[in-house]
């Protein structure tokens, strides 16, 4: 099973729940593998008490041009949907934006003289942790400078899907948009993480619409319970939208997470809550499939 740990804006404490959620999974005797897929800035790694021990390069397909056969007549330029491709027929010169290009292979197919190859460039990293011997966690991170994420995102869940495991639990990256989206699509099962705030509220709105949308089941996990409003829980109740869970605004919890710690290794309360989280999650999952 598929879980992905998403949010609609940074700051909510995705990660928290992710890793905490992986370590209840794993202490429960689940096999379980956690895959960093907050590509732009994974930190799970910083929770995850695991060796470190290879790493591999995500590449991306990138044209490049061939001048002998090139007749500069702009085709692939005018077929490129992301204005990746510079071409000044006058002067026979082009060139490829590569911070633009998405590797779509259009100008591939644009081009008539065949003068365009088939180029790679590296635009990600994936690293593996072992612990036990076993393959336990995945961690995706773009490389500095490279303008979507969505092809190291795509490759970590694929080689954590290879990995054999009772739970695949997806840190993924905040927001809604094309990162967002990728994650969770590979998804069986999607947990929301929120705080009881108005911007809490309004990010959970555009997370719940696009899931909707994917037809992707989901729950709510409300974090930092106490603050703010009780706003969410009117909405929540509105949409008829499942409350998993809710975790309380607490110094201490602050400050183990501050450490690197995980609250389920030393909180028993909160040991209890991941384990009956876990189980709902479980329980959806097996409903929907």
């Amino acid at each position: 099973m598929k879980i992905v740990v998403a949010s609609g804006k940074g700051g909510t404490g995705k990660t928290f729940v992710a890793t905490n959620l992986y370590e209840t999974s794993r202490n429960t005797g689940h096999a379980t593998i956690l895959a960093d897929c907050d590509a732009e800035v994974p930190n799970a790694s910083h929770f995850i008490r695991a060796e470190k021990t290879s790493q591999e390069n995500v590449t991306e397909y990138r044209p490049e041009f061939d001048a002998q056969k090139c007749t500069f007549c702009g085709k692939c330029m005018e077929y490129c949907t992301y204005n990746a491709i510079f071409c000044i027929p006058a002067q026979s010169q082009i060139r490829l934006l590569t911070h633009l290009c998405h590797g779509c292979g259009a100008c591939a197919v644009a081009c008539e003289e065949h003068a365009v190859k088939d180029g790679a460039a590296a635009v990600g990293v994936i690293t593996f942790y072992k612990k036990d011997e076993q393959t336990v966690f995945i961690e995706g991170k773009m490389k500095s400078g490279e303008i979507s994420a969505v092809p190291v995102i795509k490759q970590t869940i694929k080689r954590a899907s290879e990995v054999p495991a009772d739970y695949l639990i997806i840190d993924a990256p905040p927001g809604t948009s094309c990162p967002f989206i990728q994650t969770v699509a590979r998804a069986d099962y999607a947990v929301l993480v929120t705080e009881p705030t108005p911007f809490g509220l309004s990010d959970l709105r555009q997370a719940v619409e696009t899931l909707r949308t994917l037809k992707k089941p989901f729950g709510v996990v409300i974090n930092r319970a106490g603050l703010g409003n009780k706003e969410m829980y009117g909405y929540l109740k509105r949409e008829r939208i499942e409350l998993l869970a809710e975790i309380p605004f607490d110094k201490e919890i602050a400050r183990i997470y501050s450490t690197g710690g995980l609250v389920v290794s030393t909180d028993k309360k909160m040991e209890q809550l991941f384990k009956t989280l876990m189980e709902r999650i479980g329980e959806n999952g097996n409903s929907c499939s």
